[in-house]
């Protein structure tokens, strides 16, 4: 059982972390080298993990990863439901769209419709998305109920750009304005220059996604 669980956490560090390397793994897990080693052969073996093409010494997730969590996301059809109105979206604002689904404190992006300008934003399927950065989390965010938004504003809130909002008591009152307005918004929360708009997708009882739009850059 320990085995597996250690597995466990080294697939889950190679996806948050990738391209990563066996030193690097082994010092963030606290687990030996060749412990590390023989479960990266192990994952690589069944199809999880592969080595980076691009940076030696280095490992990757594969797709199966994001193959089996589109089929366990889609049980409502969610995709093929959000597809003409994505679509629609896209066309209109030309611009690039996201759909995003929850899992944990994150949303993992499951579809995106490229924009057509040169400068895009670029966000690869299976990104995870933290709910207090990025535009679709914070509309997600604000769609749940407020215990759990503040069992989420107690954890630690990661700054990513310089104009990444950490601060609780900011995030409250964002949330109360994405509310009374009906979608989110956010200015580079995520990466630099880029901005979007975001709102909750609902499901039969509860928030089930998000969907966003991103220029390529801040319009001046």
């Amino acid at each position: 059982m320990n085995s597996v669980l250690t597995a466990l956490r080294v697939f889950e560090e190679v996806a948050t972390t990738q391209p990563v390397g066996l030193s690097d793994l082994s010092k963030r897990l606290d687990v030996p080298k060749s412990t590390v080693q023989r479960c990266l052969k192990t994952l690589a073996e069944a199809g999880w993990l592969r080595p980076s093409t691009t940076n030696a010494g280095q490992w990757v997730i594969t797709g199966r990863a994001f193959s089996l969590g589109s089929a366990m996301s889609s049980g409502d059809d969610l995709r093929e439901v959000a597809l003409p109105e994505l679509n629609r979206l896209q066309t209109e604002t030309g611009e690039t769209v996201h759909l995003a689904v929850p899992d944990g404190n994150e949303l993992v992006l499951i579809e995106r419709l490229d924009s057509a300008h040169q400068l895009r934003a670029f966000l690869a399927l299976g990104t995870r998305l933290p709910l207090h950065a990025a535009s679709t989390g914070k509309a997600y965010l604000a769609s749940l109920p407020d215990e759990r938004i503040e069992n989420f504003l107690a954890t630690e809130l990661p700054s990513l750009t310089e104009h990444t909002v950490t601060d609780p008591a900011a995030l409250r009152e964002e949330i109360a304005e994405i509310r009374a307005r009906g979608y989110a918004v956010t200015e580079q929360g995520l990466h630099d220059g880029i901005a979007a708009v975001a709102v909750a997708l609902r499901g039969r009882v509860a928030p089930c996604a998000a969907a966003s739009a991103s220029p390529a850059r801040l319009r001046d």
